[in-house]
Order: C-alpha cells, then sequence, then structure tokens
C-alpha cells in the first residue's frame, strides 16, 4: 500500500508538469522543468543532444553547493561527452524511443577515468540517464545524484516523463537568439552571461545594465553555480555545440 503522507512524484509535481506542457518551446520552460528535476532530488542535471558530427548541451542546472559539484558541466563538455558510453547507444537507437538506464547498469560501462573525473572527485553516488529519441533530437538527459536515490515504484515513470517532457520541448523550440542553457537562469544572470558571451568586461555590463560592477560579480557567480561551471571559457563552450574536435 502507498504511504499517502509521502508522495511520489512530489504533491507540486502535476502543477509544474502543467507548466511545463503550456510552456513546451519557450525559453521559460526551463525553469518550471529544473524545479521539476530538483523535486525528483537529483542533483544537477544536464541535456545533451548528440549527431554525429556535434554534441550540443541544451540545459544544464546544478543544484548543489560546492565547488567540484559546481563545475561538473565544465568537465564534461570540455572533452567527456565523448568518452561517455552511452554516446554511441543514443546515435544508434531508433526513432521514436525512450529509454531509462539507471547506476548499477550504467557503472560497469564507464571507463575508471570517466568514472573518476565525473563522479568521484565531485563526490556524486551516480546518475540516472535518460534517453530520448525523436524525428529531429537524440537527447540524453543526465541526472546526478548526491546520494542514492530512493527505490520508489512510481520513480522510473516519473523520469521517463522528464524525457518525453524534454524531448517534446527541444523538437519544438525554435531557433532562439538565446543559448538554450541560459534559460534556466534570472533575468540578471542571463543579462550578465549575454554580456559577457558579447565580449564585454565587468564595468561595461554594469554600465548597460545600470547596476555596480559588484553586483555583476555576483550575478555572474550565481550563475556559474546554477549552470554547473566556474569559469568564462567553460561559459562560451557551454553555449556553443561541441566538434567532435574536442
Amino acid at each position: 500500500m502507498t504511504d499517502m503522507a509521502d508522495p511520489f512524484p512530489p504533491e507540486d509535481a502535476l502543477r509544474l508538469v502543467e507548466s511545463c506542457l503550456a510552456l513546451t518551446g519557450e525559453d521559460s520552460w526551463a525553469v518550471p522543468f529544473s524545479h521539476l528535476v530538483e523535486a525528483a532530488g537529483a542533483a544537477q542535471i544536464m541535456v545533451f543532444s548528440y549527431g554525429p558530427q556535434r554534441t550540443e548541451c541544451l540545459l544544464s542546472r546544478n543544484f548543489r553547493e560546492g565547488v567540484l559539484g559546481g563545475r561538473l558541466a565544465e568537465i564534461y563538455i570540455r572533452g567527456w561527452h565523448l568518452e561517455d558510453p552511452l554516446r554511441p547507444v543514443v546515435l544508434g537507437a531508433e526513432a521514436p524511443s525512450l529509454r531509462v538506464k539507471d547506476w548499477p547498469e550504467l557503472h560497469g560501462e564507464m571507463s575508471d577515468s570517466y568514472r573518476m573525473e565525473l563522479f568521484t572527485r565531485p563526490g556524486l553516488q551516480g546518475k540516472t540517464a535518460i534517453l530520448a529519441v525523436g524525428h529531429r533530437l537524440r537527447l540524453i538527459l543526465n541526472l546526478y545524484w548526491s546520494a542514492e536515490p530512493e527505490g520508489h515504484p512510481a520513480a522510473h515513470e516519473f523520469r521517463r516523463l522528464l524525457g518525453r517532457l524534454a524531448l517534446m520541448h527541444f523538437e519544438a523550440r525554435s531557433e532562439h537568439e538565446l543559448p538554450a542553457p541560459l534559460a534556466v537562469l534570472s533575468d540578471r544572470e542571463r543579462s550578465v552571461c549575454q554580456g559577457i558571451l558579447s565580449g564585454m568586461k565587468a564595468e561595461q555590463i554594469a554600465a548597460t545594465l545600470d547596476i555596480a560592477p559588484s553586483s555583476v560579480v555576483t550575478y555572474r557567480a550565481r550563475a556559474y553555480q546554477k549552470l554547473g561551471i566556474s569559469s568564462r571559457g567553460a561559459l562560451f563552450e557551454l553555449c556553443r555545440g561541441q566538434g567532435d574536435k574536442l
């Protein structure tokens, strides 16, 4: 019998799912979707679109504090995505398809060095990978766990739902001027990052936004923490497609 005092998904999940459906294809979709992922207990989510010659980050949201946890996306985009054992799997999967792979299945498929860089050093206990293949895109949603997730009977179907929501959104999303990963940020955080991507210095960004340079530094730090990066260079890499030459 299900314990009604401890519902899964959380009680506000239906409201968040409704928001995701209503905002499918819009930049603002990333906010309720991130809340939905956080409610599932993930320490971080990264969504990547894979092609034979290009890997693109579509969403990165870190929910945990700490320097190592805050640069997981940076580690991944700087080459480790090419070592992901799921990359050839999603490239070869039939369309349409949806598959969830949990840590016991994933653990043995990783190289020792990959496991060390992506899990041991950041202090993570595992991940769930959701492979969502549609008519236009081949996505992997990586949910990283800072503690072993509870094996609730509804968890597997909830993760499949996350995969379907993401695939629906990103296949419906048209070309936007806003880089997809920045959609998880607040307006100020996003403006600061867009200024950085435009080549502006902190003083120039401050003058443009009519805020103090110290505020630019604060918004930049908050944005980097949310995105899972720690440097200007990583921001540029996160916001562009990753070629196979990396």
